[in-house]
């Protein structure tokens, strides 16, 4: 570049006119971080050159990109200790589908190796660079979503503990929350509400893909995990939404999805839904009165937009046998007196009580919601995913059978034929163990 690109021209106040940054908030910058530096009149008055000029423009583009400006100032002092001009013309942002070695997945192998060793200021910075490198949908697709699902993969293999998942979820999330917060303002009409149902905890993806809309220009409010149905129903009547969209990871998750999309119906609004469990279960896309939204949050945008702007009839639903309904209320009535009898019968093997509590909250609301949700096969997904676990020594695979077991001869003993069906799915498991 020029000598003159160096040469300290501009004062505070044309600097702030080109930059939007304020002077006191410059002076703050060149006190806590050294950046800009600006040389000084013999008056003692700052004067900042061109580069000057365009080192701001670059740390409120960092920020525009979720980035603080202590980990937009890192990312720089990275970037010039690698011996690299911040300032040089990033390169072109890669289609989202990249190639096995890319730069992007080599970070999040950094990323995700940071945060298993619990070193925040690591991952942070690998964030940093990335969002520098990328644009910001990219990076929370390819490095934070595939991240946390490496990560929870490793915690299901047992090769992660549950300590190191959170660590690294509350990262990701405190990311996304961060780039949701300094979104554009709407540009579009209409309100969307985006919420996770009763008892669903995981809302990564639900979060991310209230970034994706926004980002979209739409007007998203988030409600975040757990959400009560009078909570959802004041929070309607006050935000008025076109859309209501609802994810659910889990199948117990998926039948308080039900519950809430019944009662959306009430009110006069048909429900948007996606999440990890219609995706295993692609037969549980036609038991929630709604629209599905899609196996992806790419493929979810789209339909969102669609729906926002034109009509979309309502699609077809599965109806629940009524002998599934009966079984649901002959068991309900009965399930403590079930589990009381289950407890017993481990409890004289020389169960732990944390084991069996543990297993049994694993188990029986999956029994529940495949009840409600009107096939008991939906369980069958739970099942496998507890015999791997036993697999990997979470839950001994022998600890798991004498529970189904106990589990069968309680429920055989206190029900009636309105829950053969449900006997006859535990003979079958443990006739083919």
């Amino acid at each position: 570049m020029a000598d003159t690109y160096r040469i300290p021209l501009f004062k505070p106040k044309a600097v702030s006119q080109e930059t939007g940054v304020k002077a006191d908030v410059l002076r703050a910058w060149e006190r806590r971080y050294g950046l800009p530096q600006p040389a000084r009149s013999p008056g003692g008055h700052r004067l900042y050159s061109q580069r000057d000029i365009d080192t701001i423009k670059w740390l409120v583009a960092r920020q525009r990109e979720g980035l603080s400006i202590k980990q937009a100032v890192e990312l720089w002092r990275g970037l010039e200790a690698r011996g690299q001009e911040p300032l040089q013309k990033l390169p072109p942002a890669p289609p989202v589908a990249l190639p096995a070695g890319d730069i992007l997945a080599e970070m999040r192998q950094a990323w995700v190796s940071a945060c298993l060793s619990f070193d925040e200021s690591l991952a942070e910075q690998t964030l940093a660079q990335a969002f520098a490198l990328y644009p910001p949908e990219t990076v929370c697709l390819q490095l934070l979503q595939k991240g946390l699902a490496q990560i929870g993969e490793g915690w299901y293999a047992g090769q992660v503990t549950v300590h190191q998942e959170h660590f690294a979820s509350a990262l990701a999330l405190r990311r996304v929350g961060s780039l949701v917060l300094h979104a554009p303002p709407p540009t579009r009409p209409g309100r969307i509400i985006t919420a996770c149902p009763p008892r669903e905890a995981h809302t990564f993806s639900l979060l991310l893909f209230t970034y994706l809309l926004r980002r979209r220009g739409w007007e998203v409010l988030y409600l975040g995990a757990d959400v009560p149905w009078q909570q959802m129903k004041a929070a309607i009547a006050h935000i008025k939404p076109r859309l209501v969209i609802l994810a659910a990871q889990r199948l117990s998750t998926a039948a308080t999805l039900l519950e809430m999309a019944h009662s959306l119906q009430e009110e006069h609004l048909l429900p948007s839904f996606g999440g990890g469990i219609f995706n295993r279960l692609p037969a549980l896309r036609t038991r929630i009165p709604g629209h599905f939204l899609g196996a992806t949050l790419e493929q979810a945008v789209p339909v969102v937009e669609e729906l926002m702007t034109t009509h979309r009839p309502p699609p077809a639903l599965t109806p629940v046998a009524p002998d599934h309904l009966e079984a649901l209320a002959y068991y309900r009535d009965r399930r403590t007196e079930i589990e009381n009898r289950v407890w017993e019968t481990l409890r004289s093997q020389g169960v732990a009580p944390d084991s069996f509590l543990e297993l049994n909250e694993q188990f029986a609301p999956a029994l529940t919601a495949a009840l409600a949700l009107g096939d008991i096969a939906f369980l069958d997904n739970q099942w496998q995913w507890l015999k791997g676990l036993g697999q990997s020594d979470r839950i001994p695979t022998t600890l798991l059978y004498a529970y189904l077991h106990a589990y069968q001869q309680a429920t055989q003993a206190l029900l009636d034929e309105r829950d053969a069906l449900l006997v006859r799915w535990m003979v079958q498991q443990l006739d083919t163990a």
